[in-house]
């Protein structure tokens, strides 16, 4: 199991006590050493906790960042899929955690309360390193992997609609609202930058009861297999758009914004650390939305373990090895 084992000066699995405050986790056990980064073990005596937020990209995210940290030479606890977004934040704010790969828009919008996204993925990345600098989170440069919404309906039922835009779904809302049965998330029907700003931004006269809430993994198989949802909330990085024969809207209007994926560090951990900063930046300078995709498809449609994915990966990148 690449759970097992034990935090030095810890009698527990589940409860590990670390620095001054109780921290819940796994230790990550895994016995793997420096490839291209983490030489010389720089991070050797630290002890660092990792997190994640509950969905498989994010999860193979946060095992990467945990597995560079084991081969740099740290003991890490894995504090991974935590639920929803702000979980993962305040862990990250408080000192809870040390790390988790967070997304540029959902901070600009969601943790920092802004209106409008920035076009430009690297300035929107700057305008929330700079804000984040007050919250204690230190940002490191961002990826190409840009995890946005979308939404998505089967090819099959596309043959008939042949929607495209984001627009071309408010006018059939607009000229056929029976016709438009929706299923989102229960977080993305409540963000500004999910489902109601999405509504008031193209004009899509959807009535309530056409609108169902459920887990983000039901909604790609009522999308593809069911008459239930003729329209669904997606991930631009979801591994099962190809596999299950989905179409998706492109945001003609750009309502939605950059959703790059970069590091996010408690800020104290960076000051005592910096080399992280070394062990990450070649992670992200590798991860598009392509990897993302292959990645994700592992795990949401062949059924592999998000630890085992990210680990493979790195292996295969020859960021870390094996003894």
């Amino acid at each position: 199991m690449r759970h097992r084992g034990r935090a030095a000066g810890c009698t527990a699995l589940v409860l590990v006590l670390a620095g001054c405050g109780l921290k819940s986790g796994s230790p990550m056990a895994d016995d793997v050493l420096p490839g291209s980064v983490g030489r010389g073990q720089p991070l050797r005596g630290a002890s660092l906790t990792v997190t994640s937020k509950n969905f498989s990209e994010n999860l193979v995210l946060g095992h990467m960042i945990g597995l560079i940290f084991k081969a740099a030479g740290a003991e890490v606890l894995d504090r991974t899929n935590l639920p929803g977004s702000l979980s993962g934040r305040e862990a990250i704010v408080k000192g809870d955690a040390d790390a988790i790969y967070e997304y540029t828009g959902t901070a600009w919008i969601t943790y920092q309360g802004r209106q409008e996204p920035i076009a430009d993925p690297r300035a929107q990345w700057e305008a929330v390193r700079d804000a984040d600098v007050r919250n204690g989170v230190t940002w490191l440069p961002p990826s190409a992997l840009d995890n946005t919404y979308t939404l998505a309906i089967s090819r099959r039922n596309n043959a008939a609609y042949r929607l495209r835009t984001l627009s071309d779904v408010a006018e059939l809302s607009r000229r056929d609202p029976s016709a438009v049965t929706l299923c989102v998330e229960n977080e993305f029907a409540s963000r500004e930058d999910g489902l109601p700003g999405m509504r008031r931004a193209y004009g899509m006269d959807i009535p309530a009861a056409n609108i169902r809430k459920m887990d983000a993994g039901i909604i790609y198989t009522q999308v593809a297999g069911s008459g239930s949802c003729l329209l669904g909330e997606v991930y631009t990085t979801d591994g099962r758009i190809a596999a299950m024969g989905l179409d998706t809207m492109t945001d003609d209007r750009h309502f939605f914004p950059n959703y790059n994926a970069a590091p996010a560090l408690h800020a104290a951990t960076f000051a005592k650390y910096p080399v992280i900063a070394e062990l990450l930046d070649p992670l992200s300078a590798r991860l598009d939305t392509a990897v993302a995709r292959e990645l994700n498809a592992r795990v949401d449609v062949d059924g592999e373990d998000p630890h085992e994915v990210a680990k493979e990966w790195l292996l295969e990148q020859g960021f870390i090895r094996e003894p």
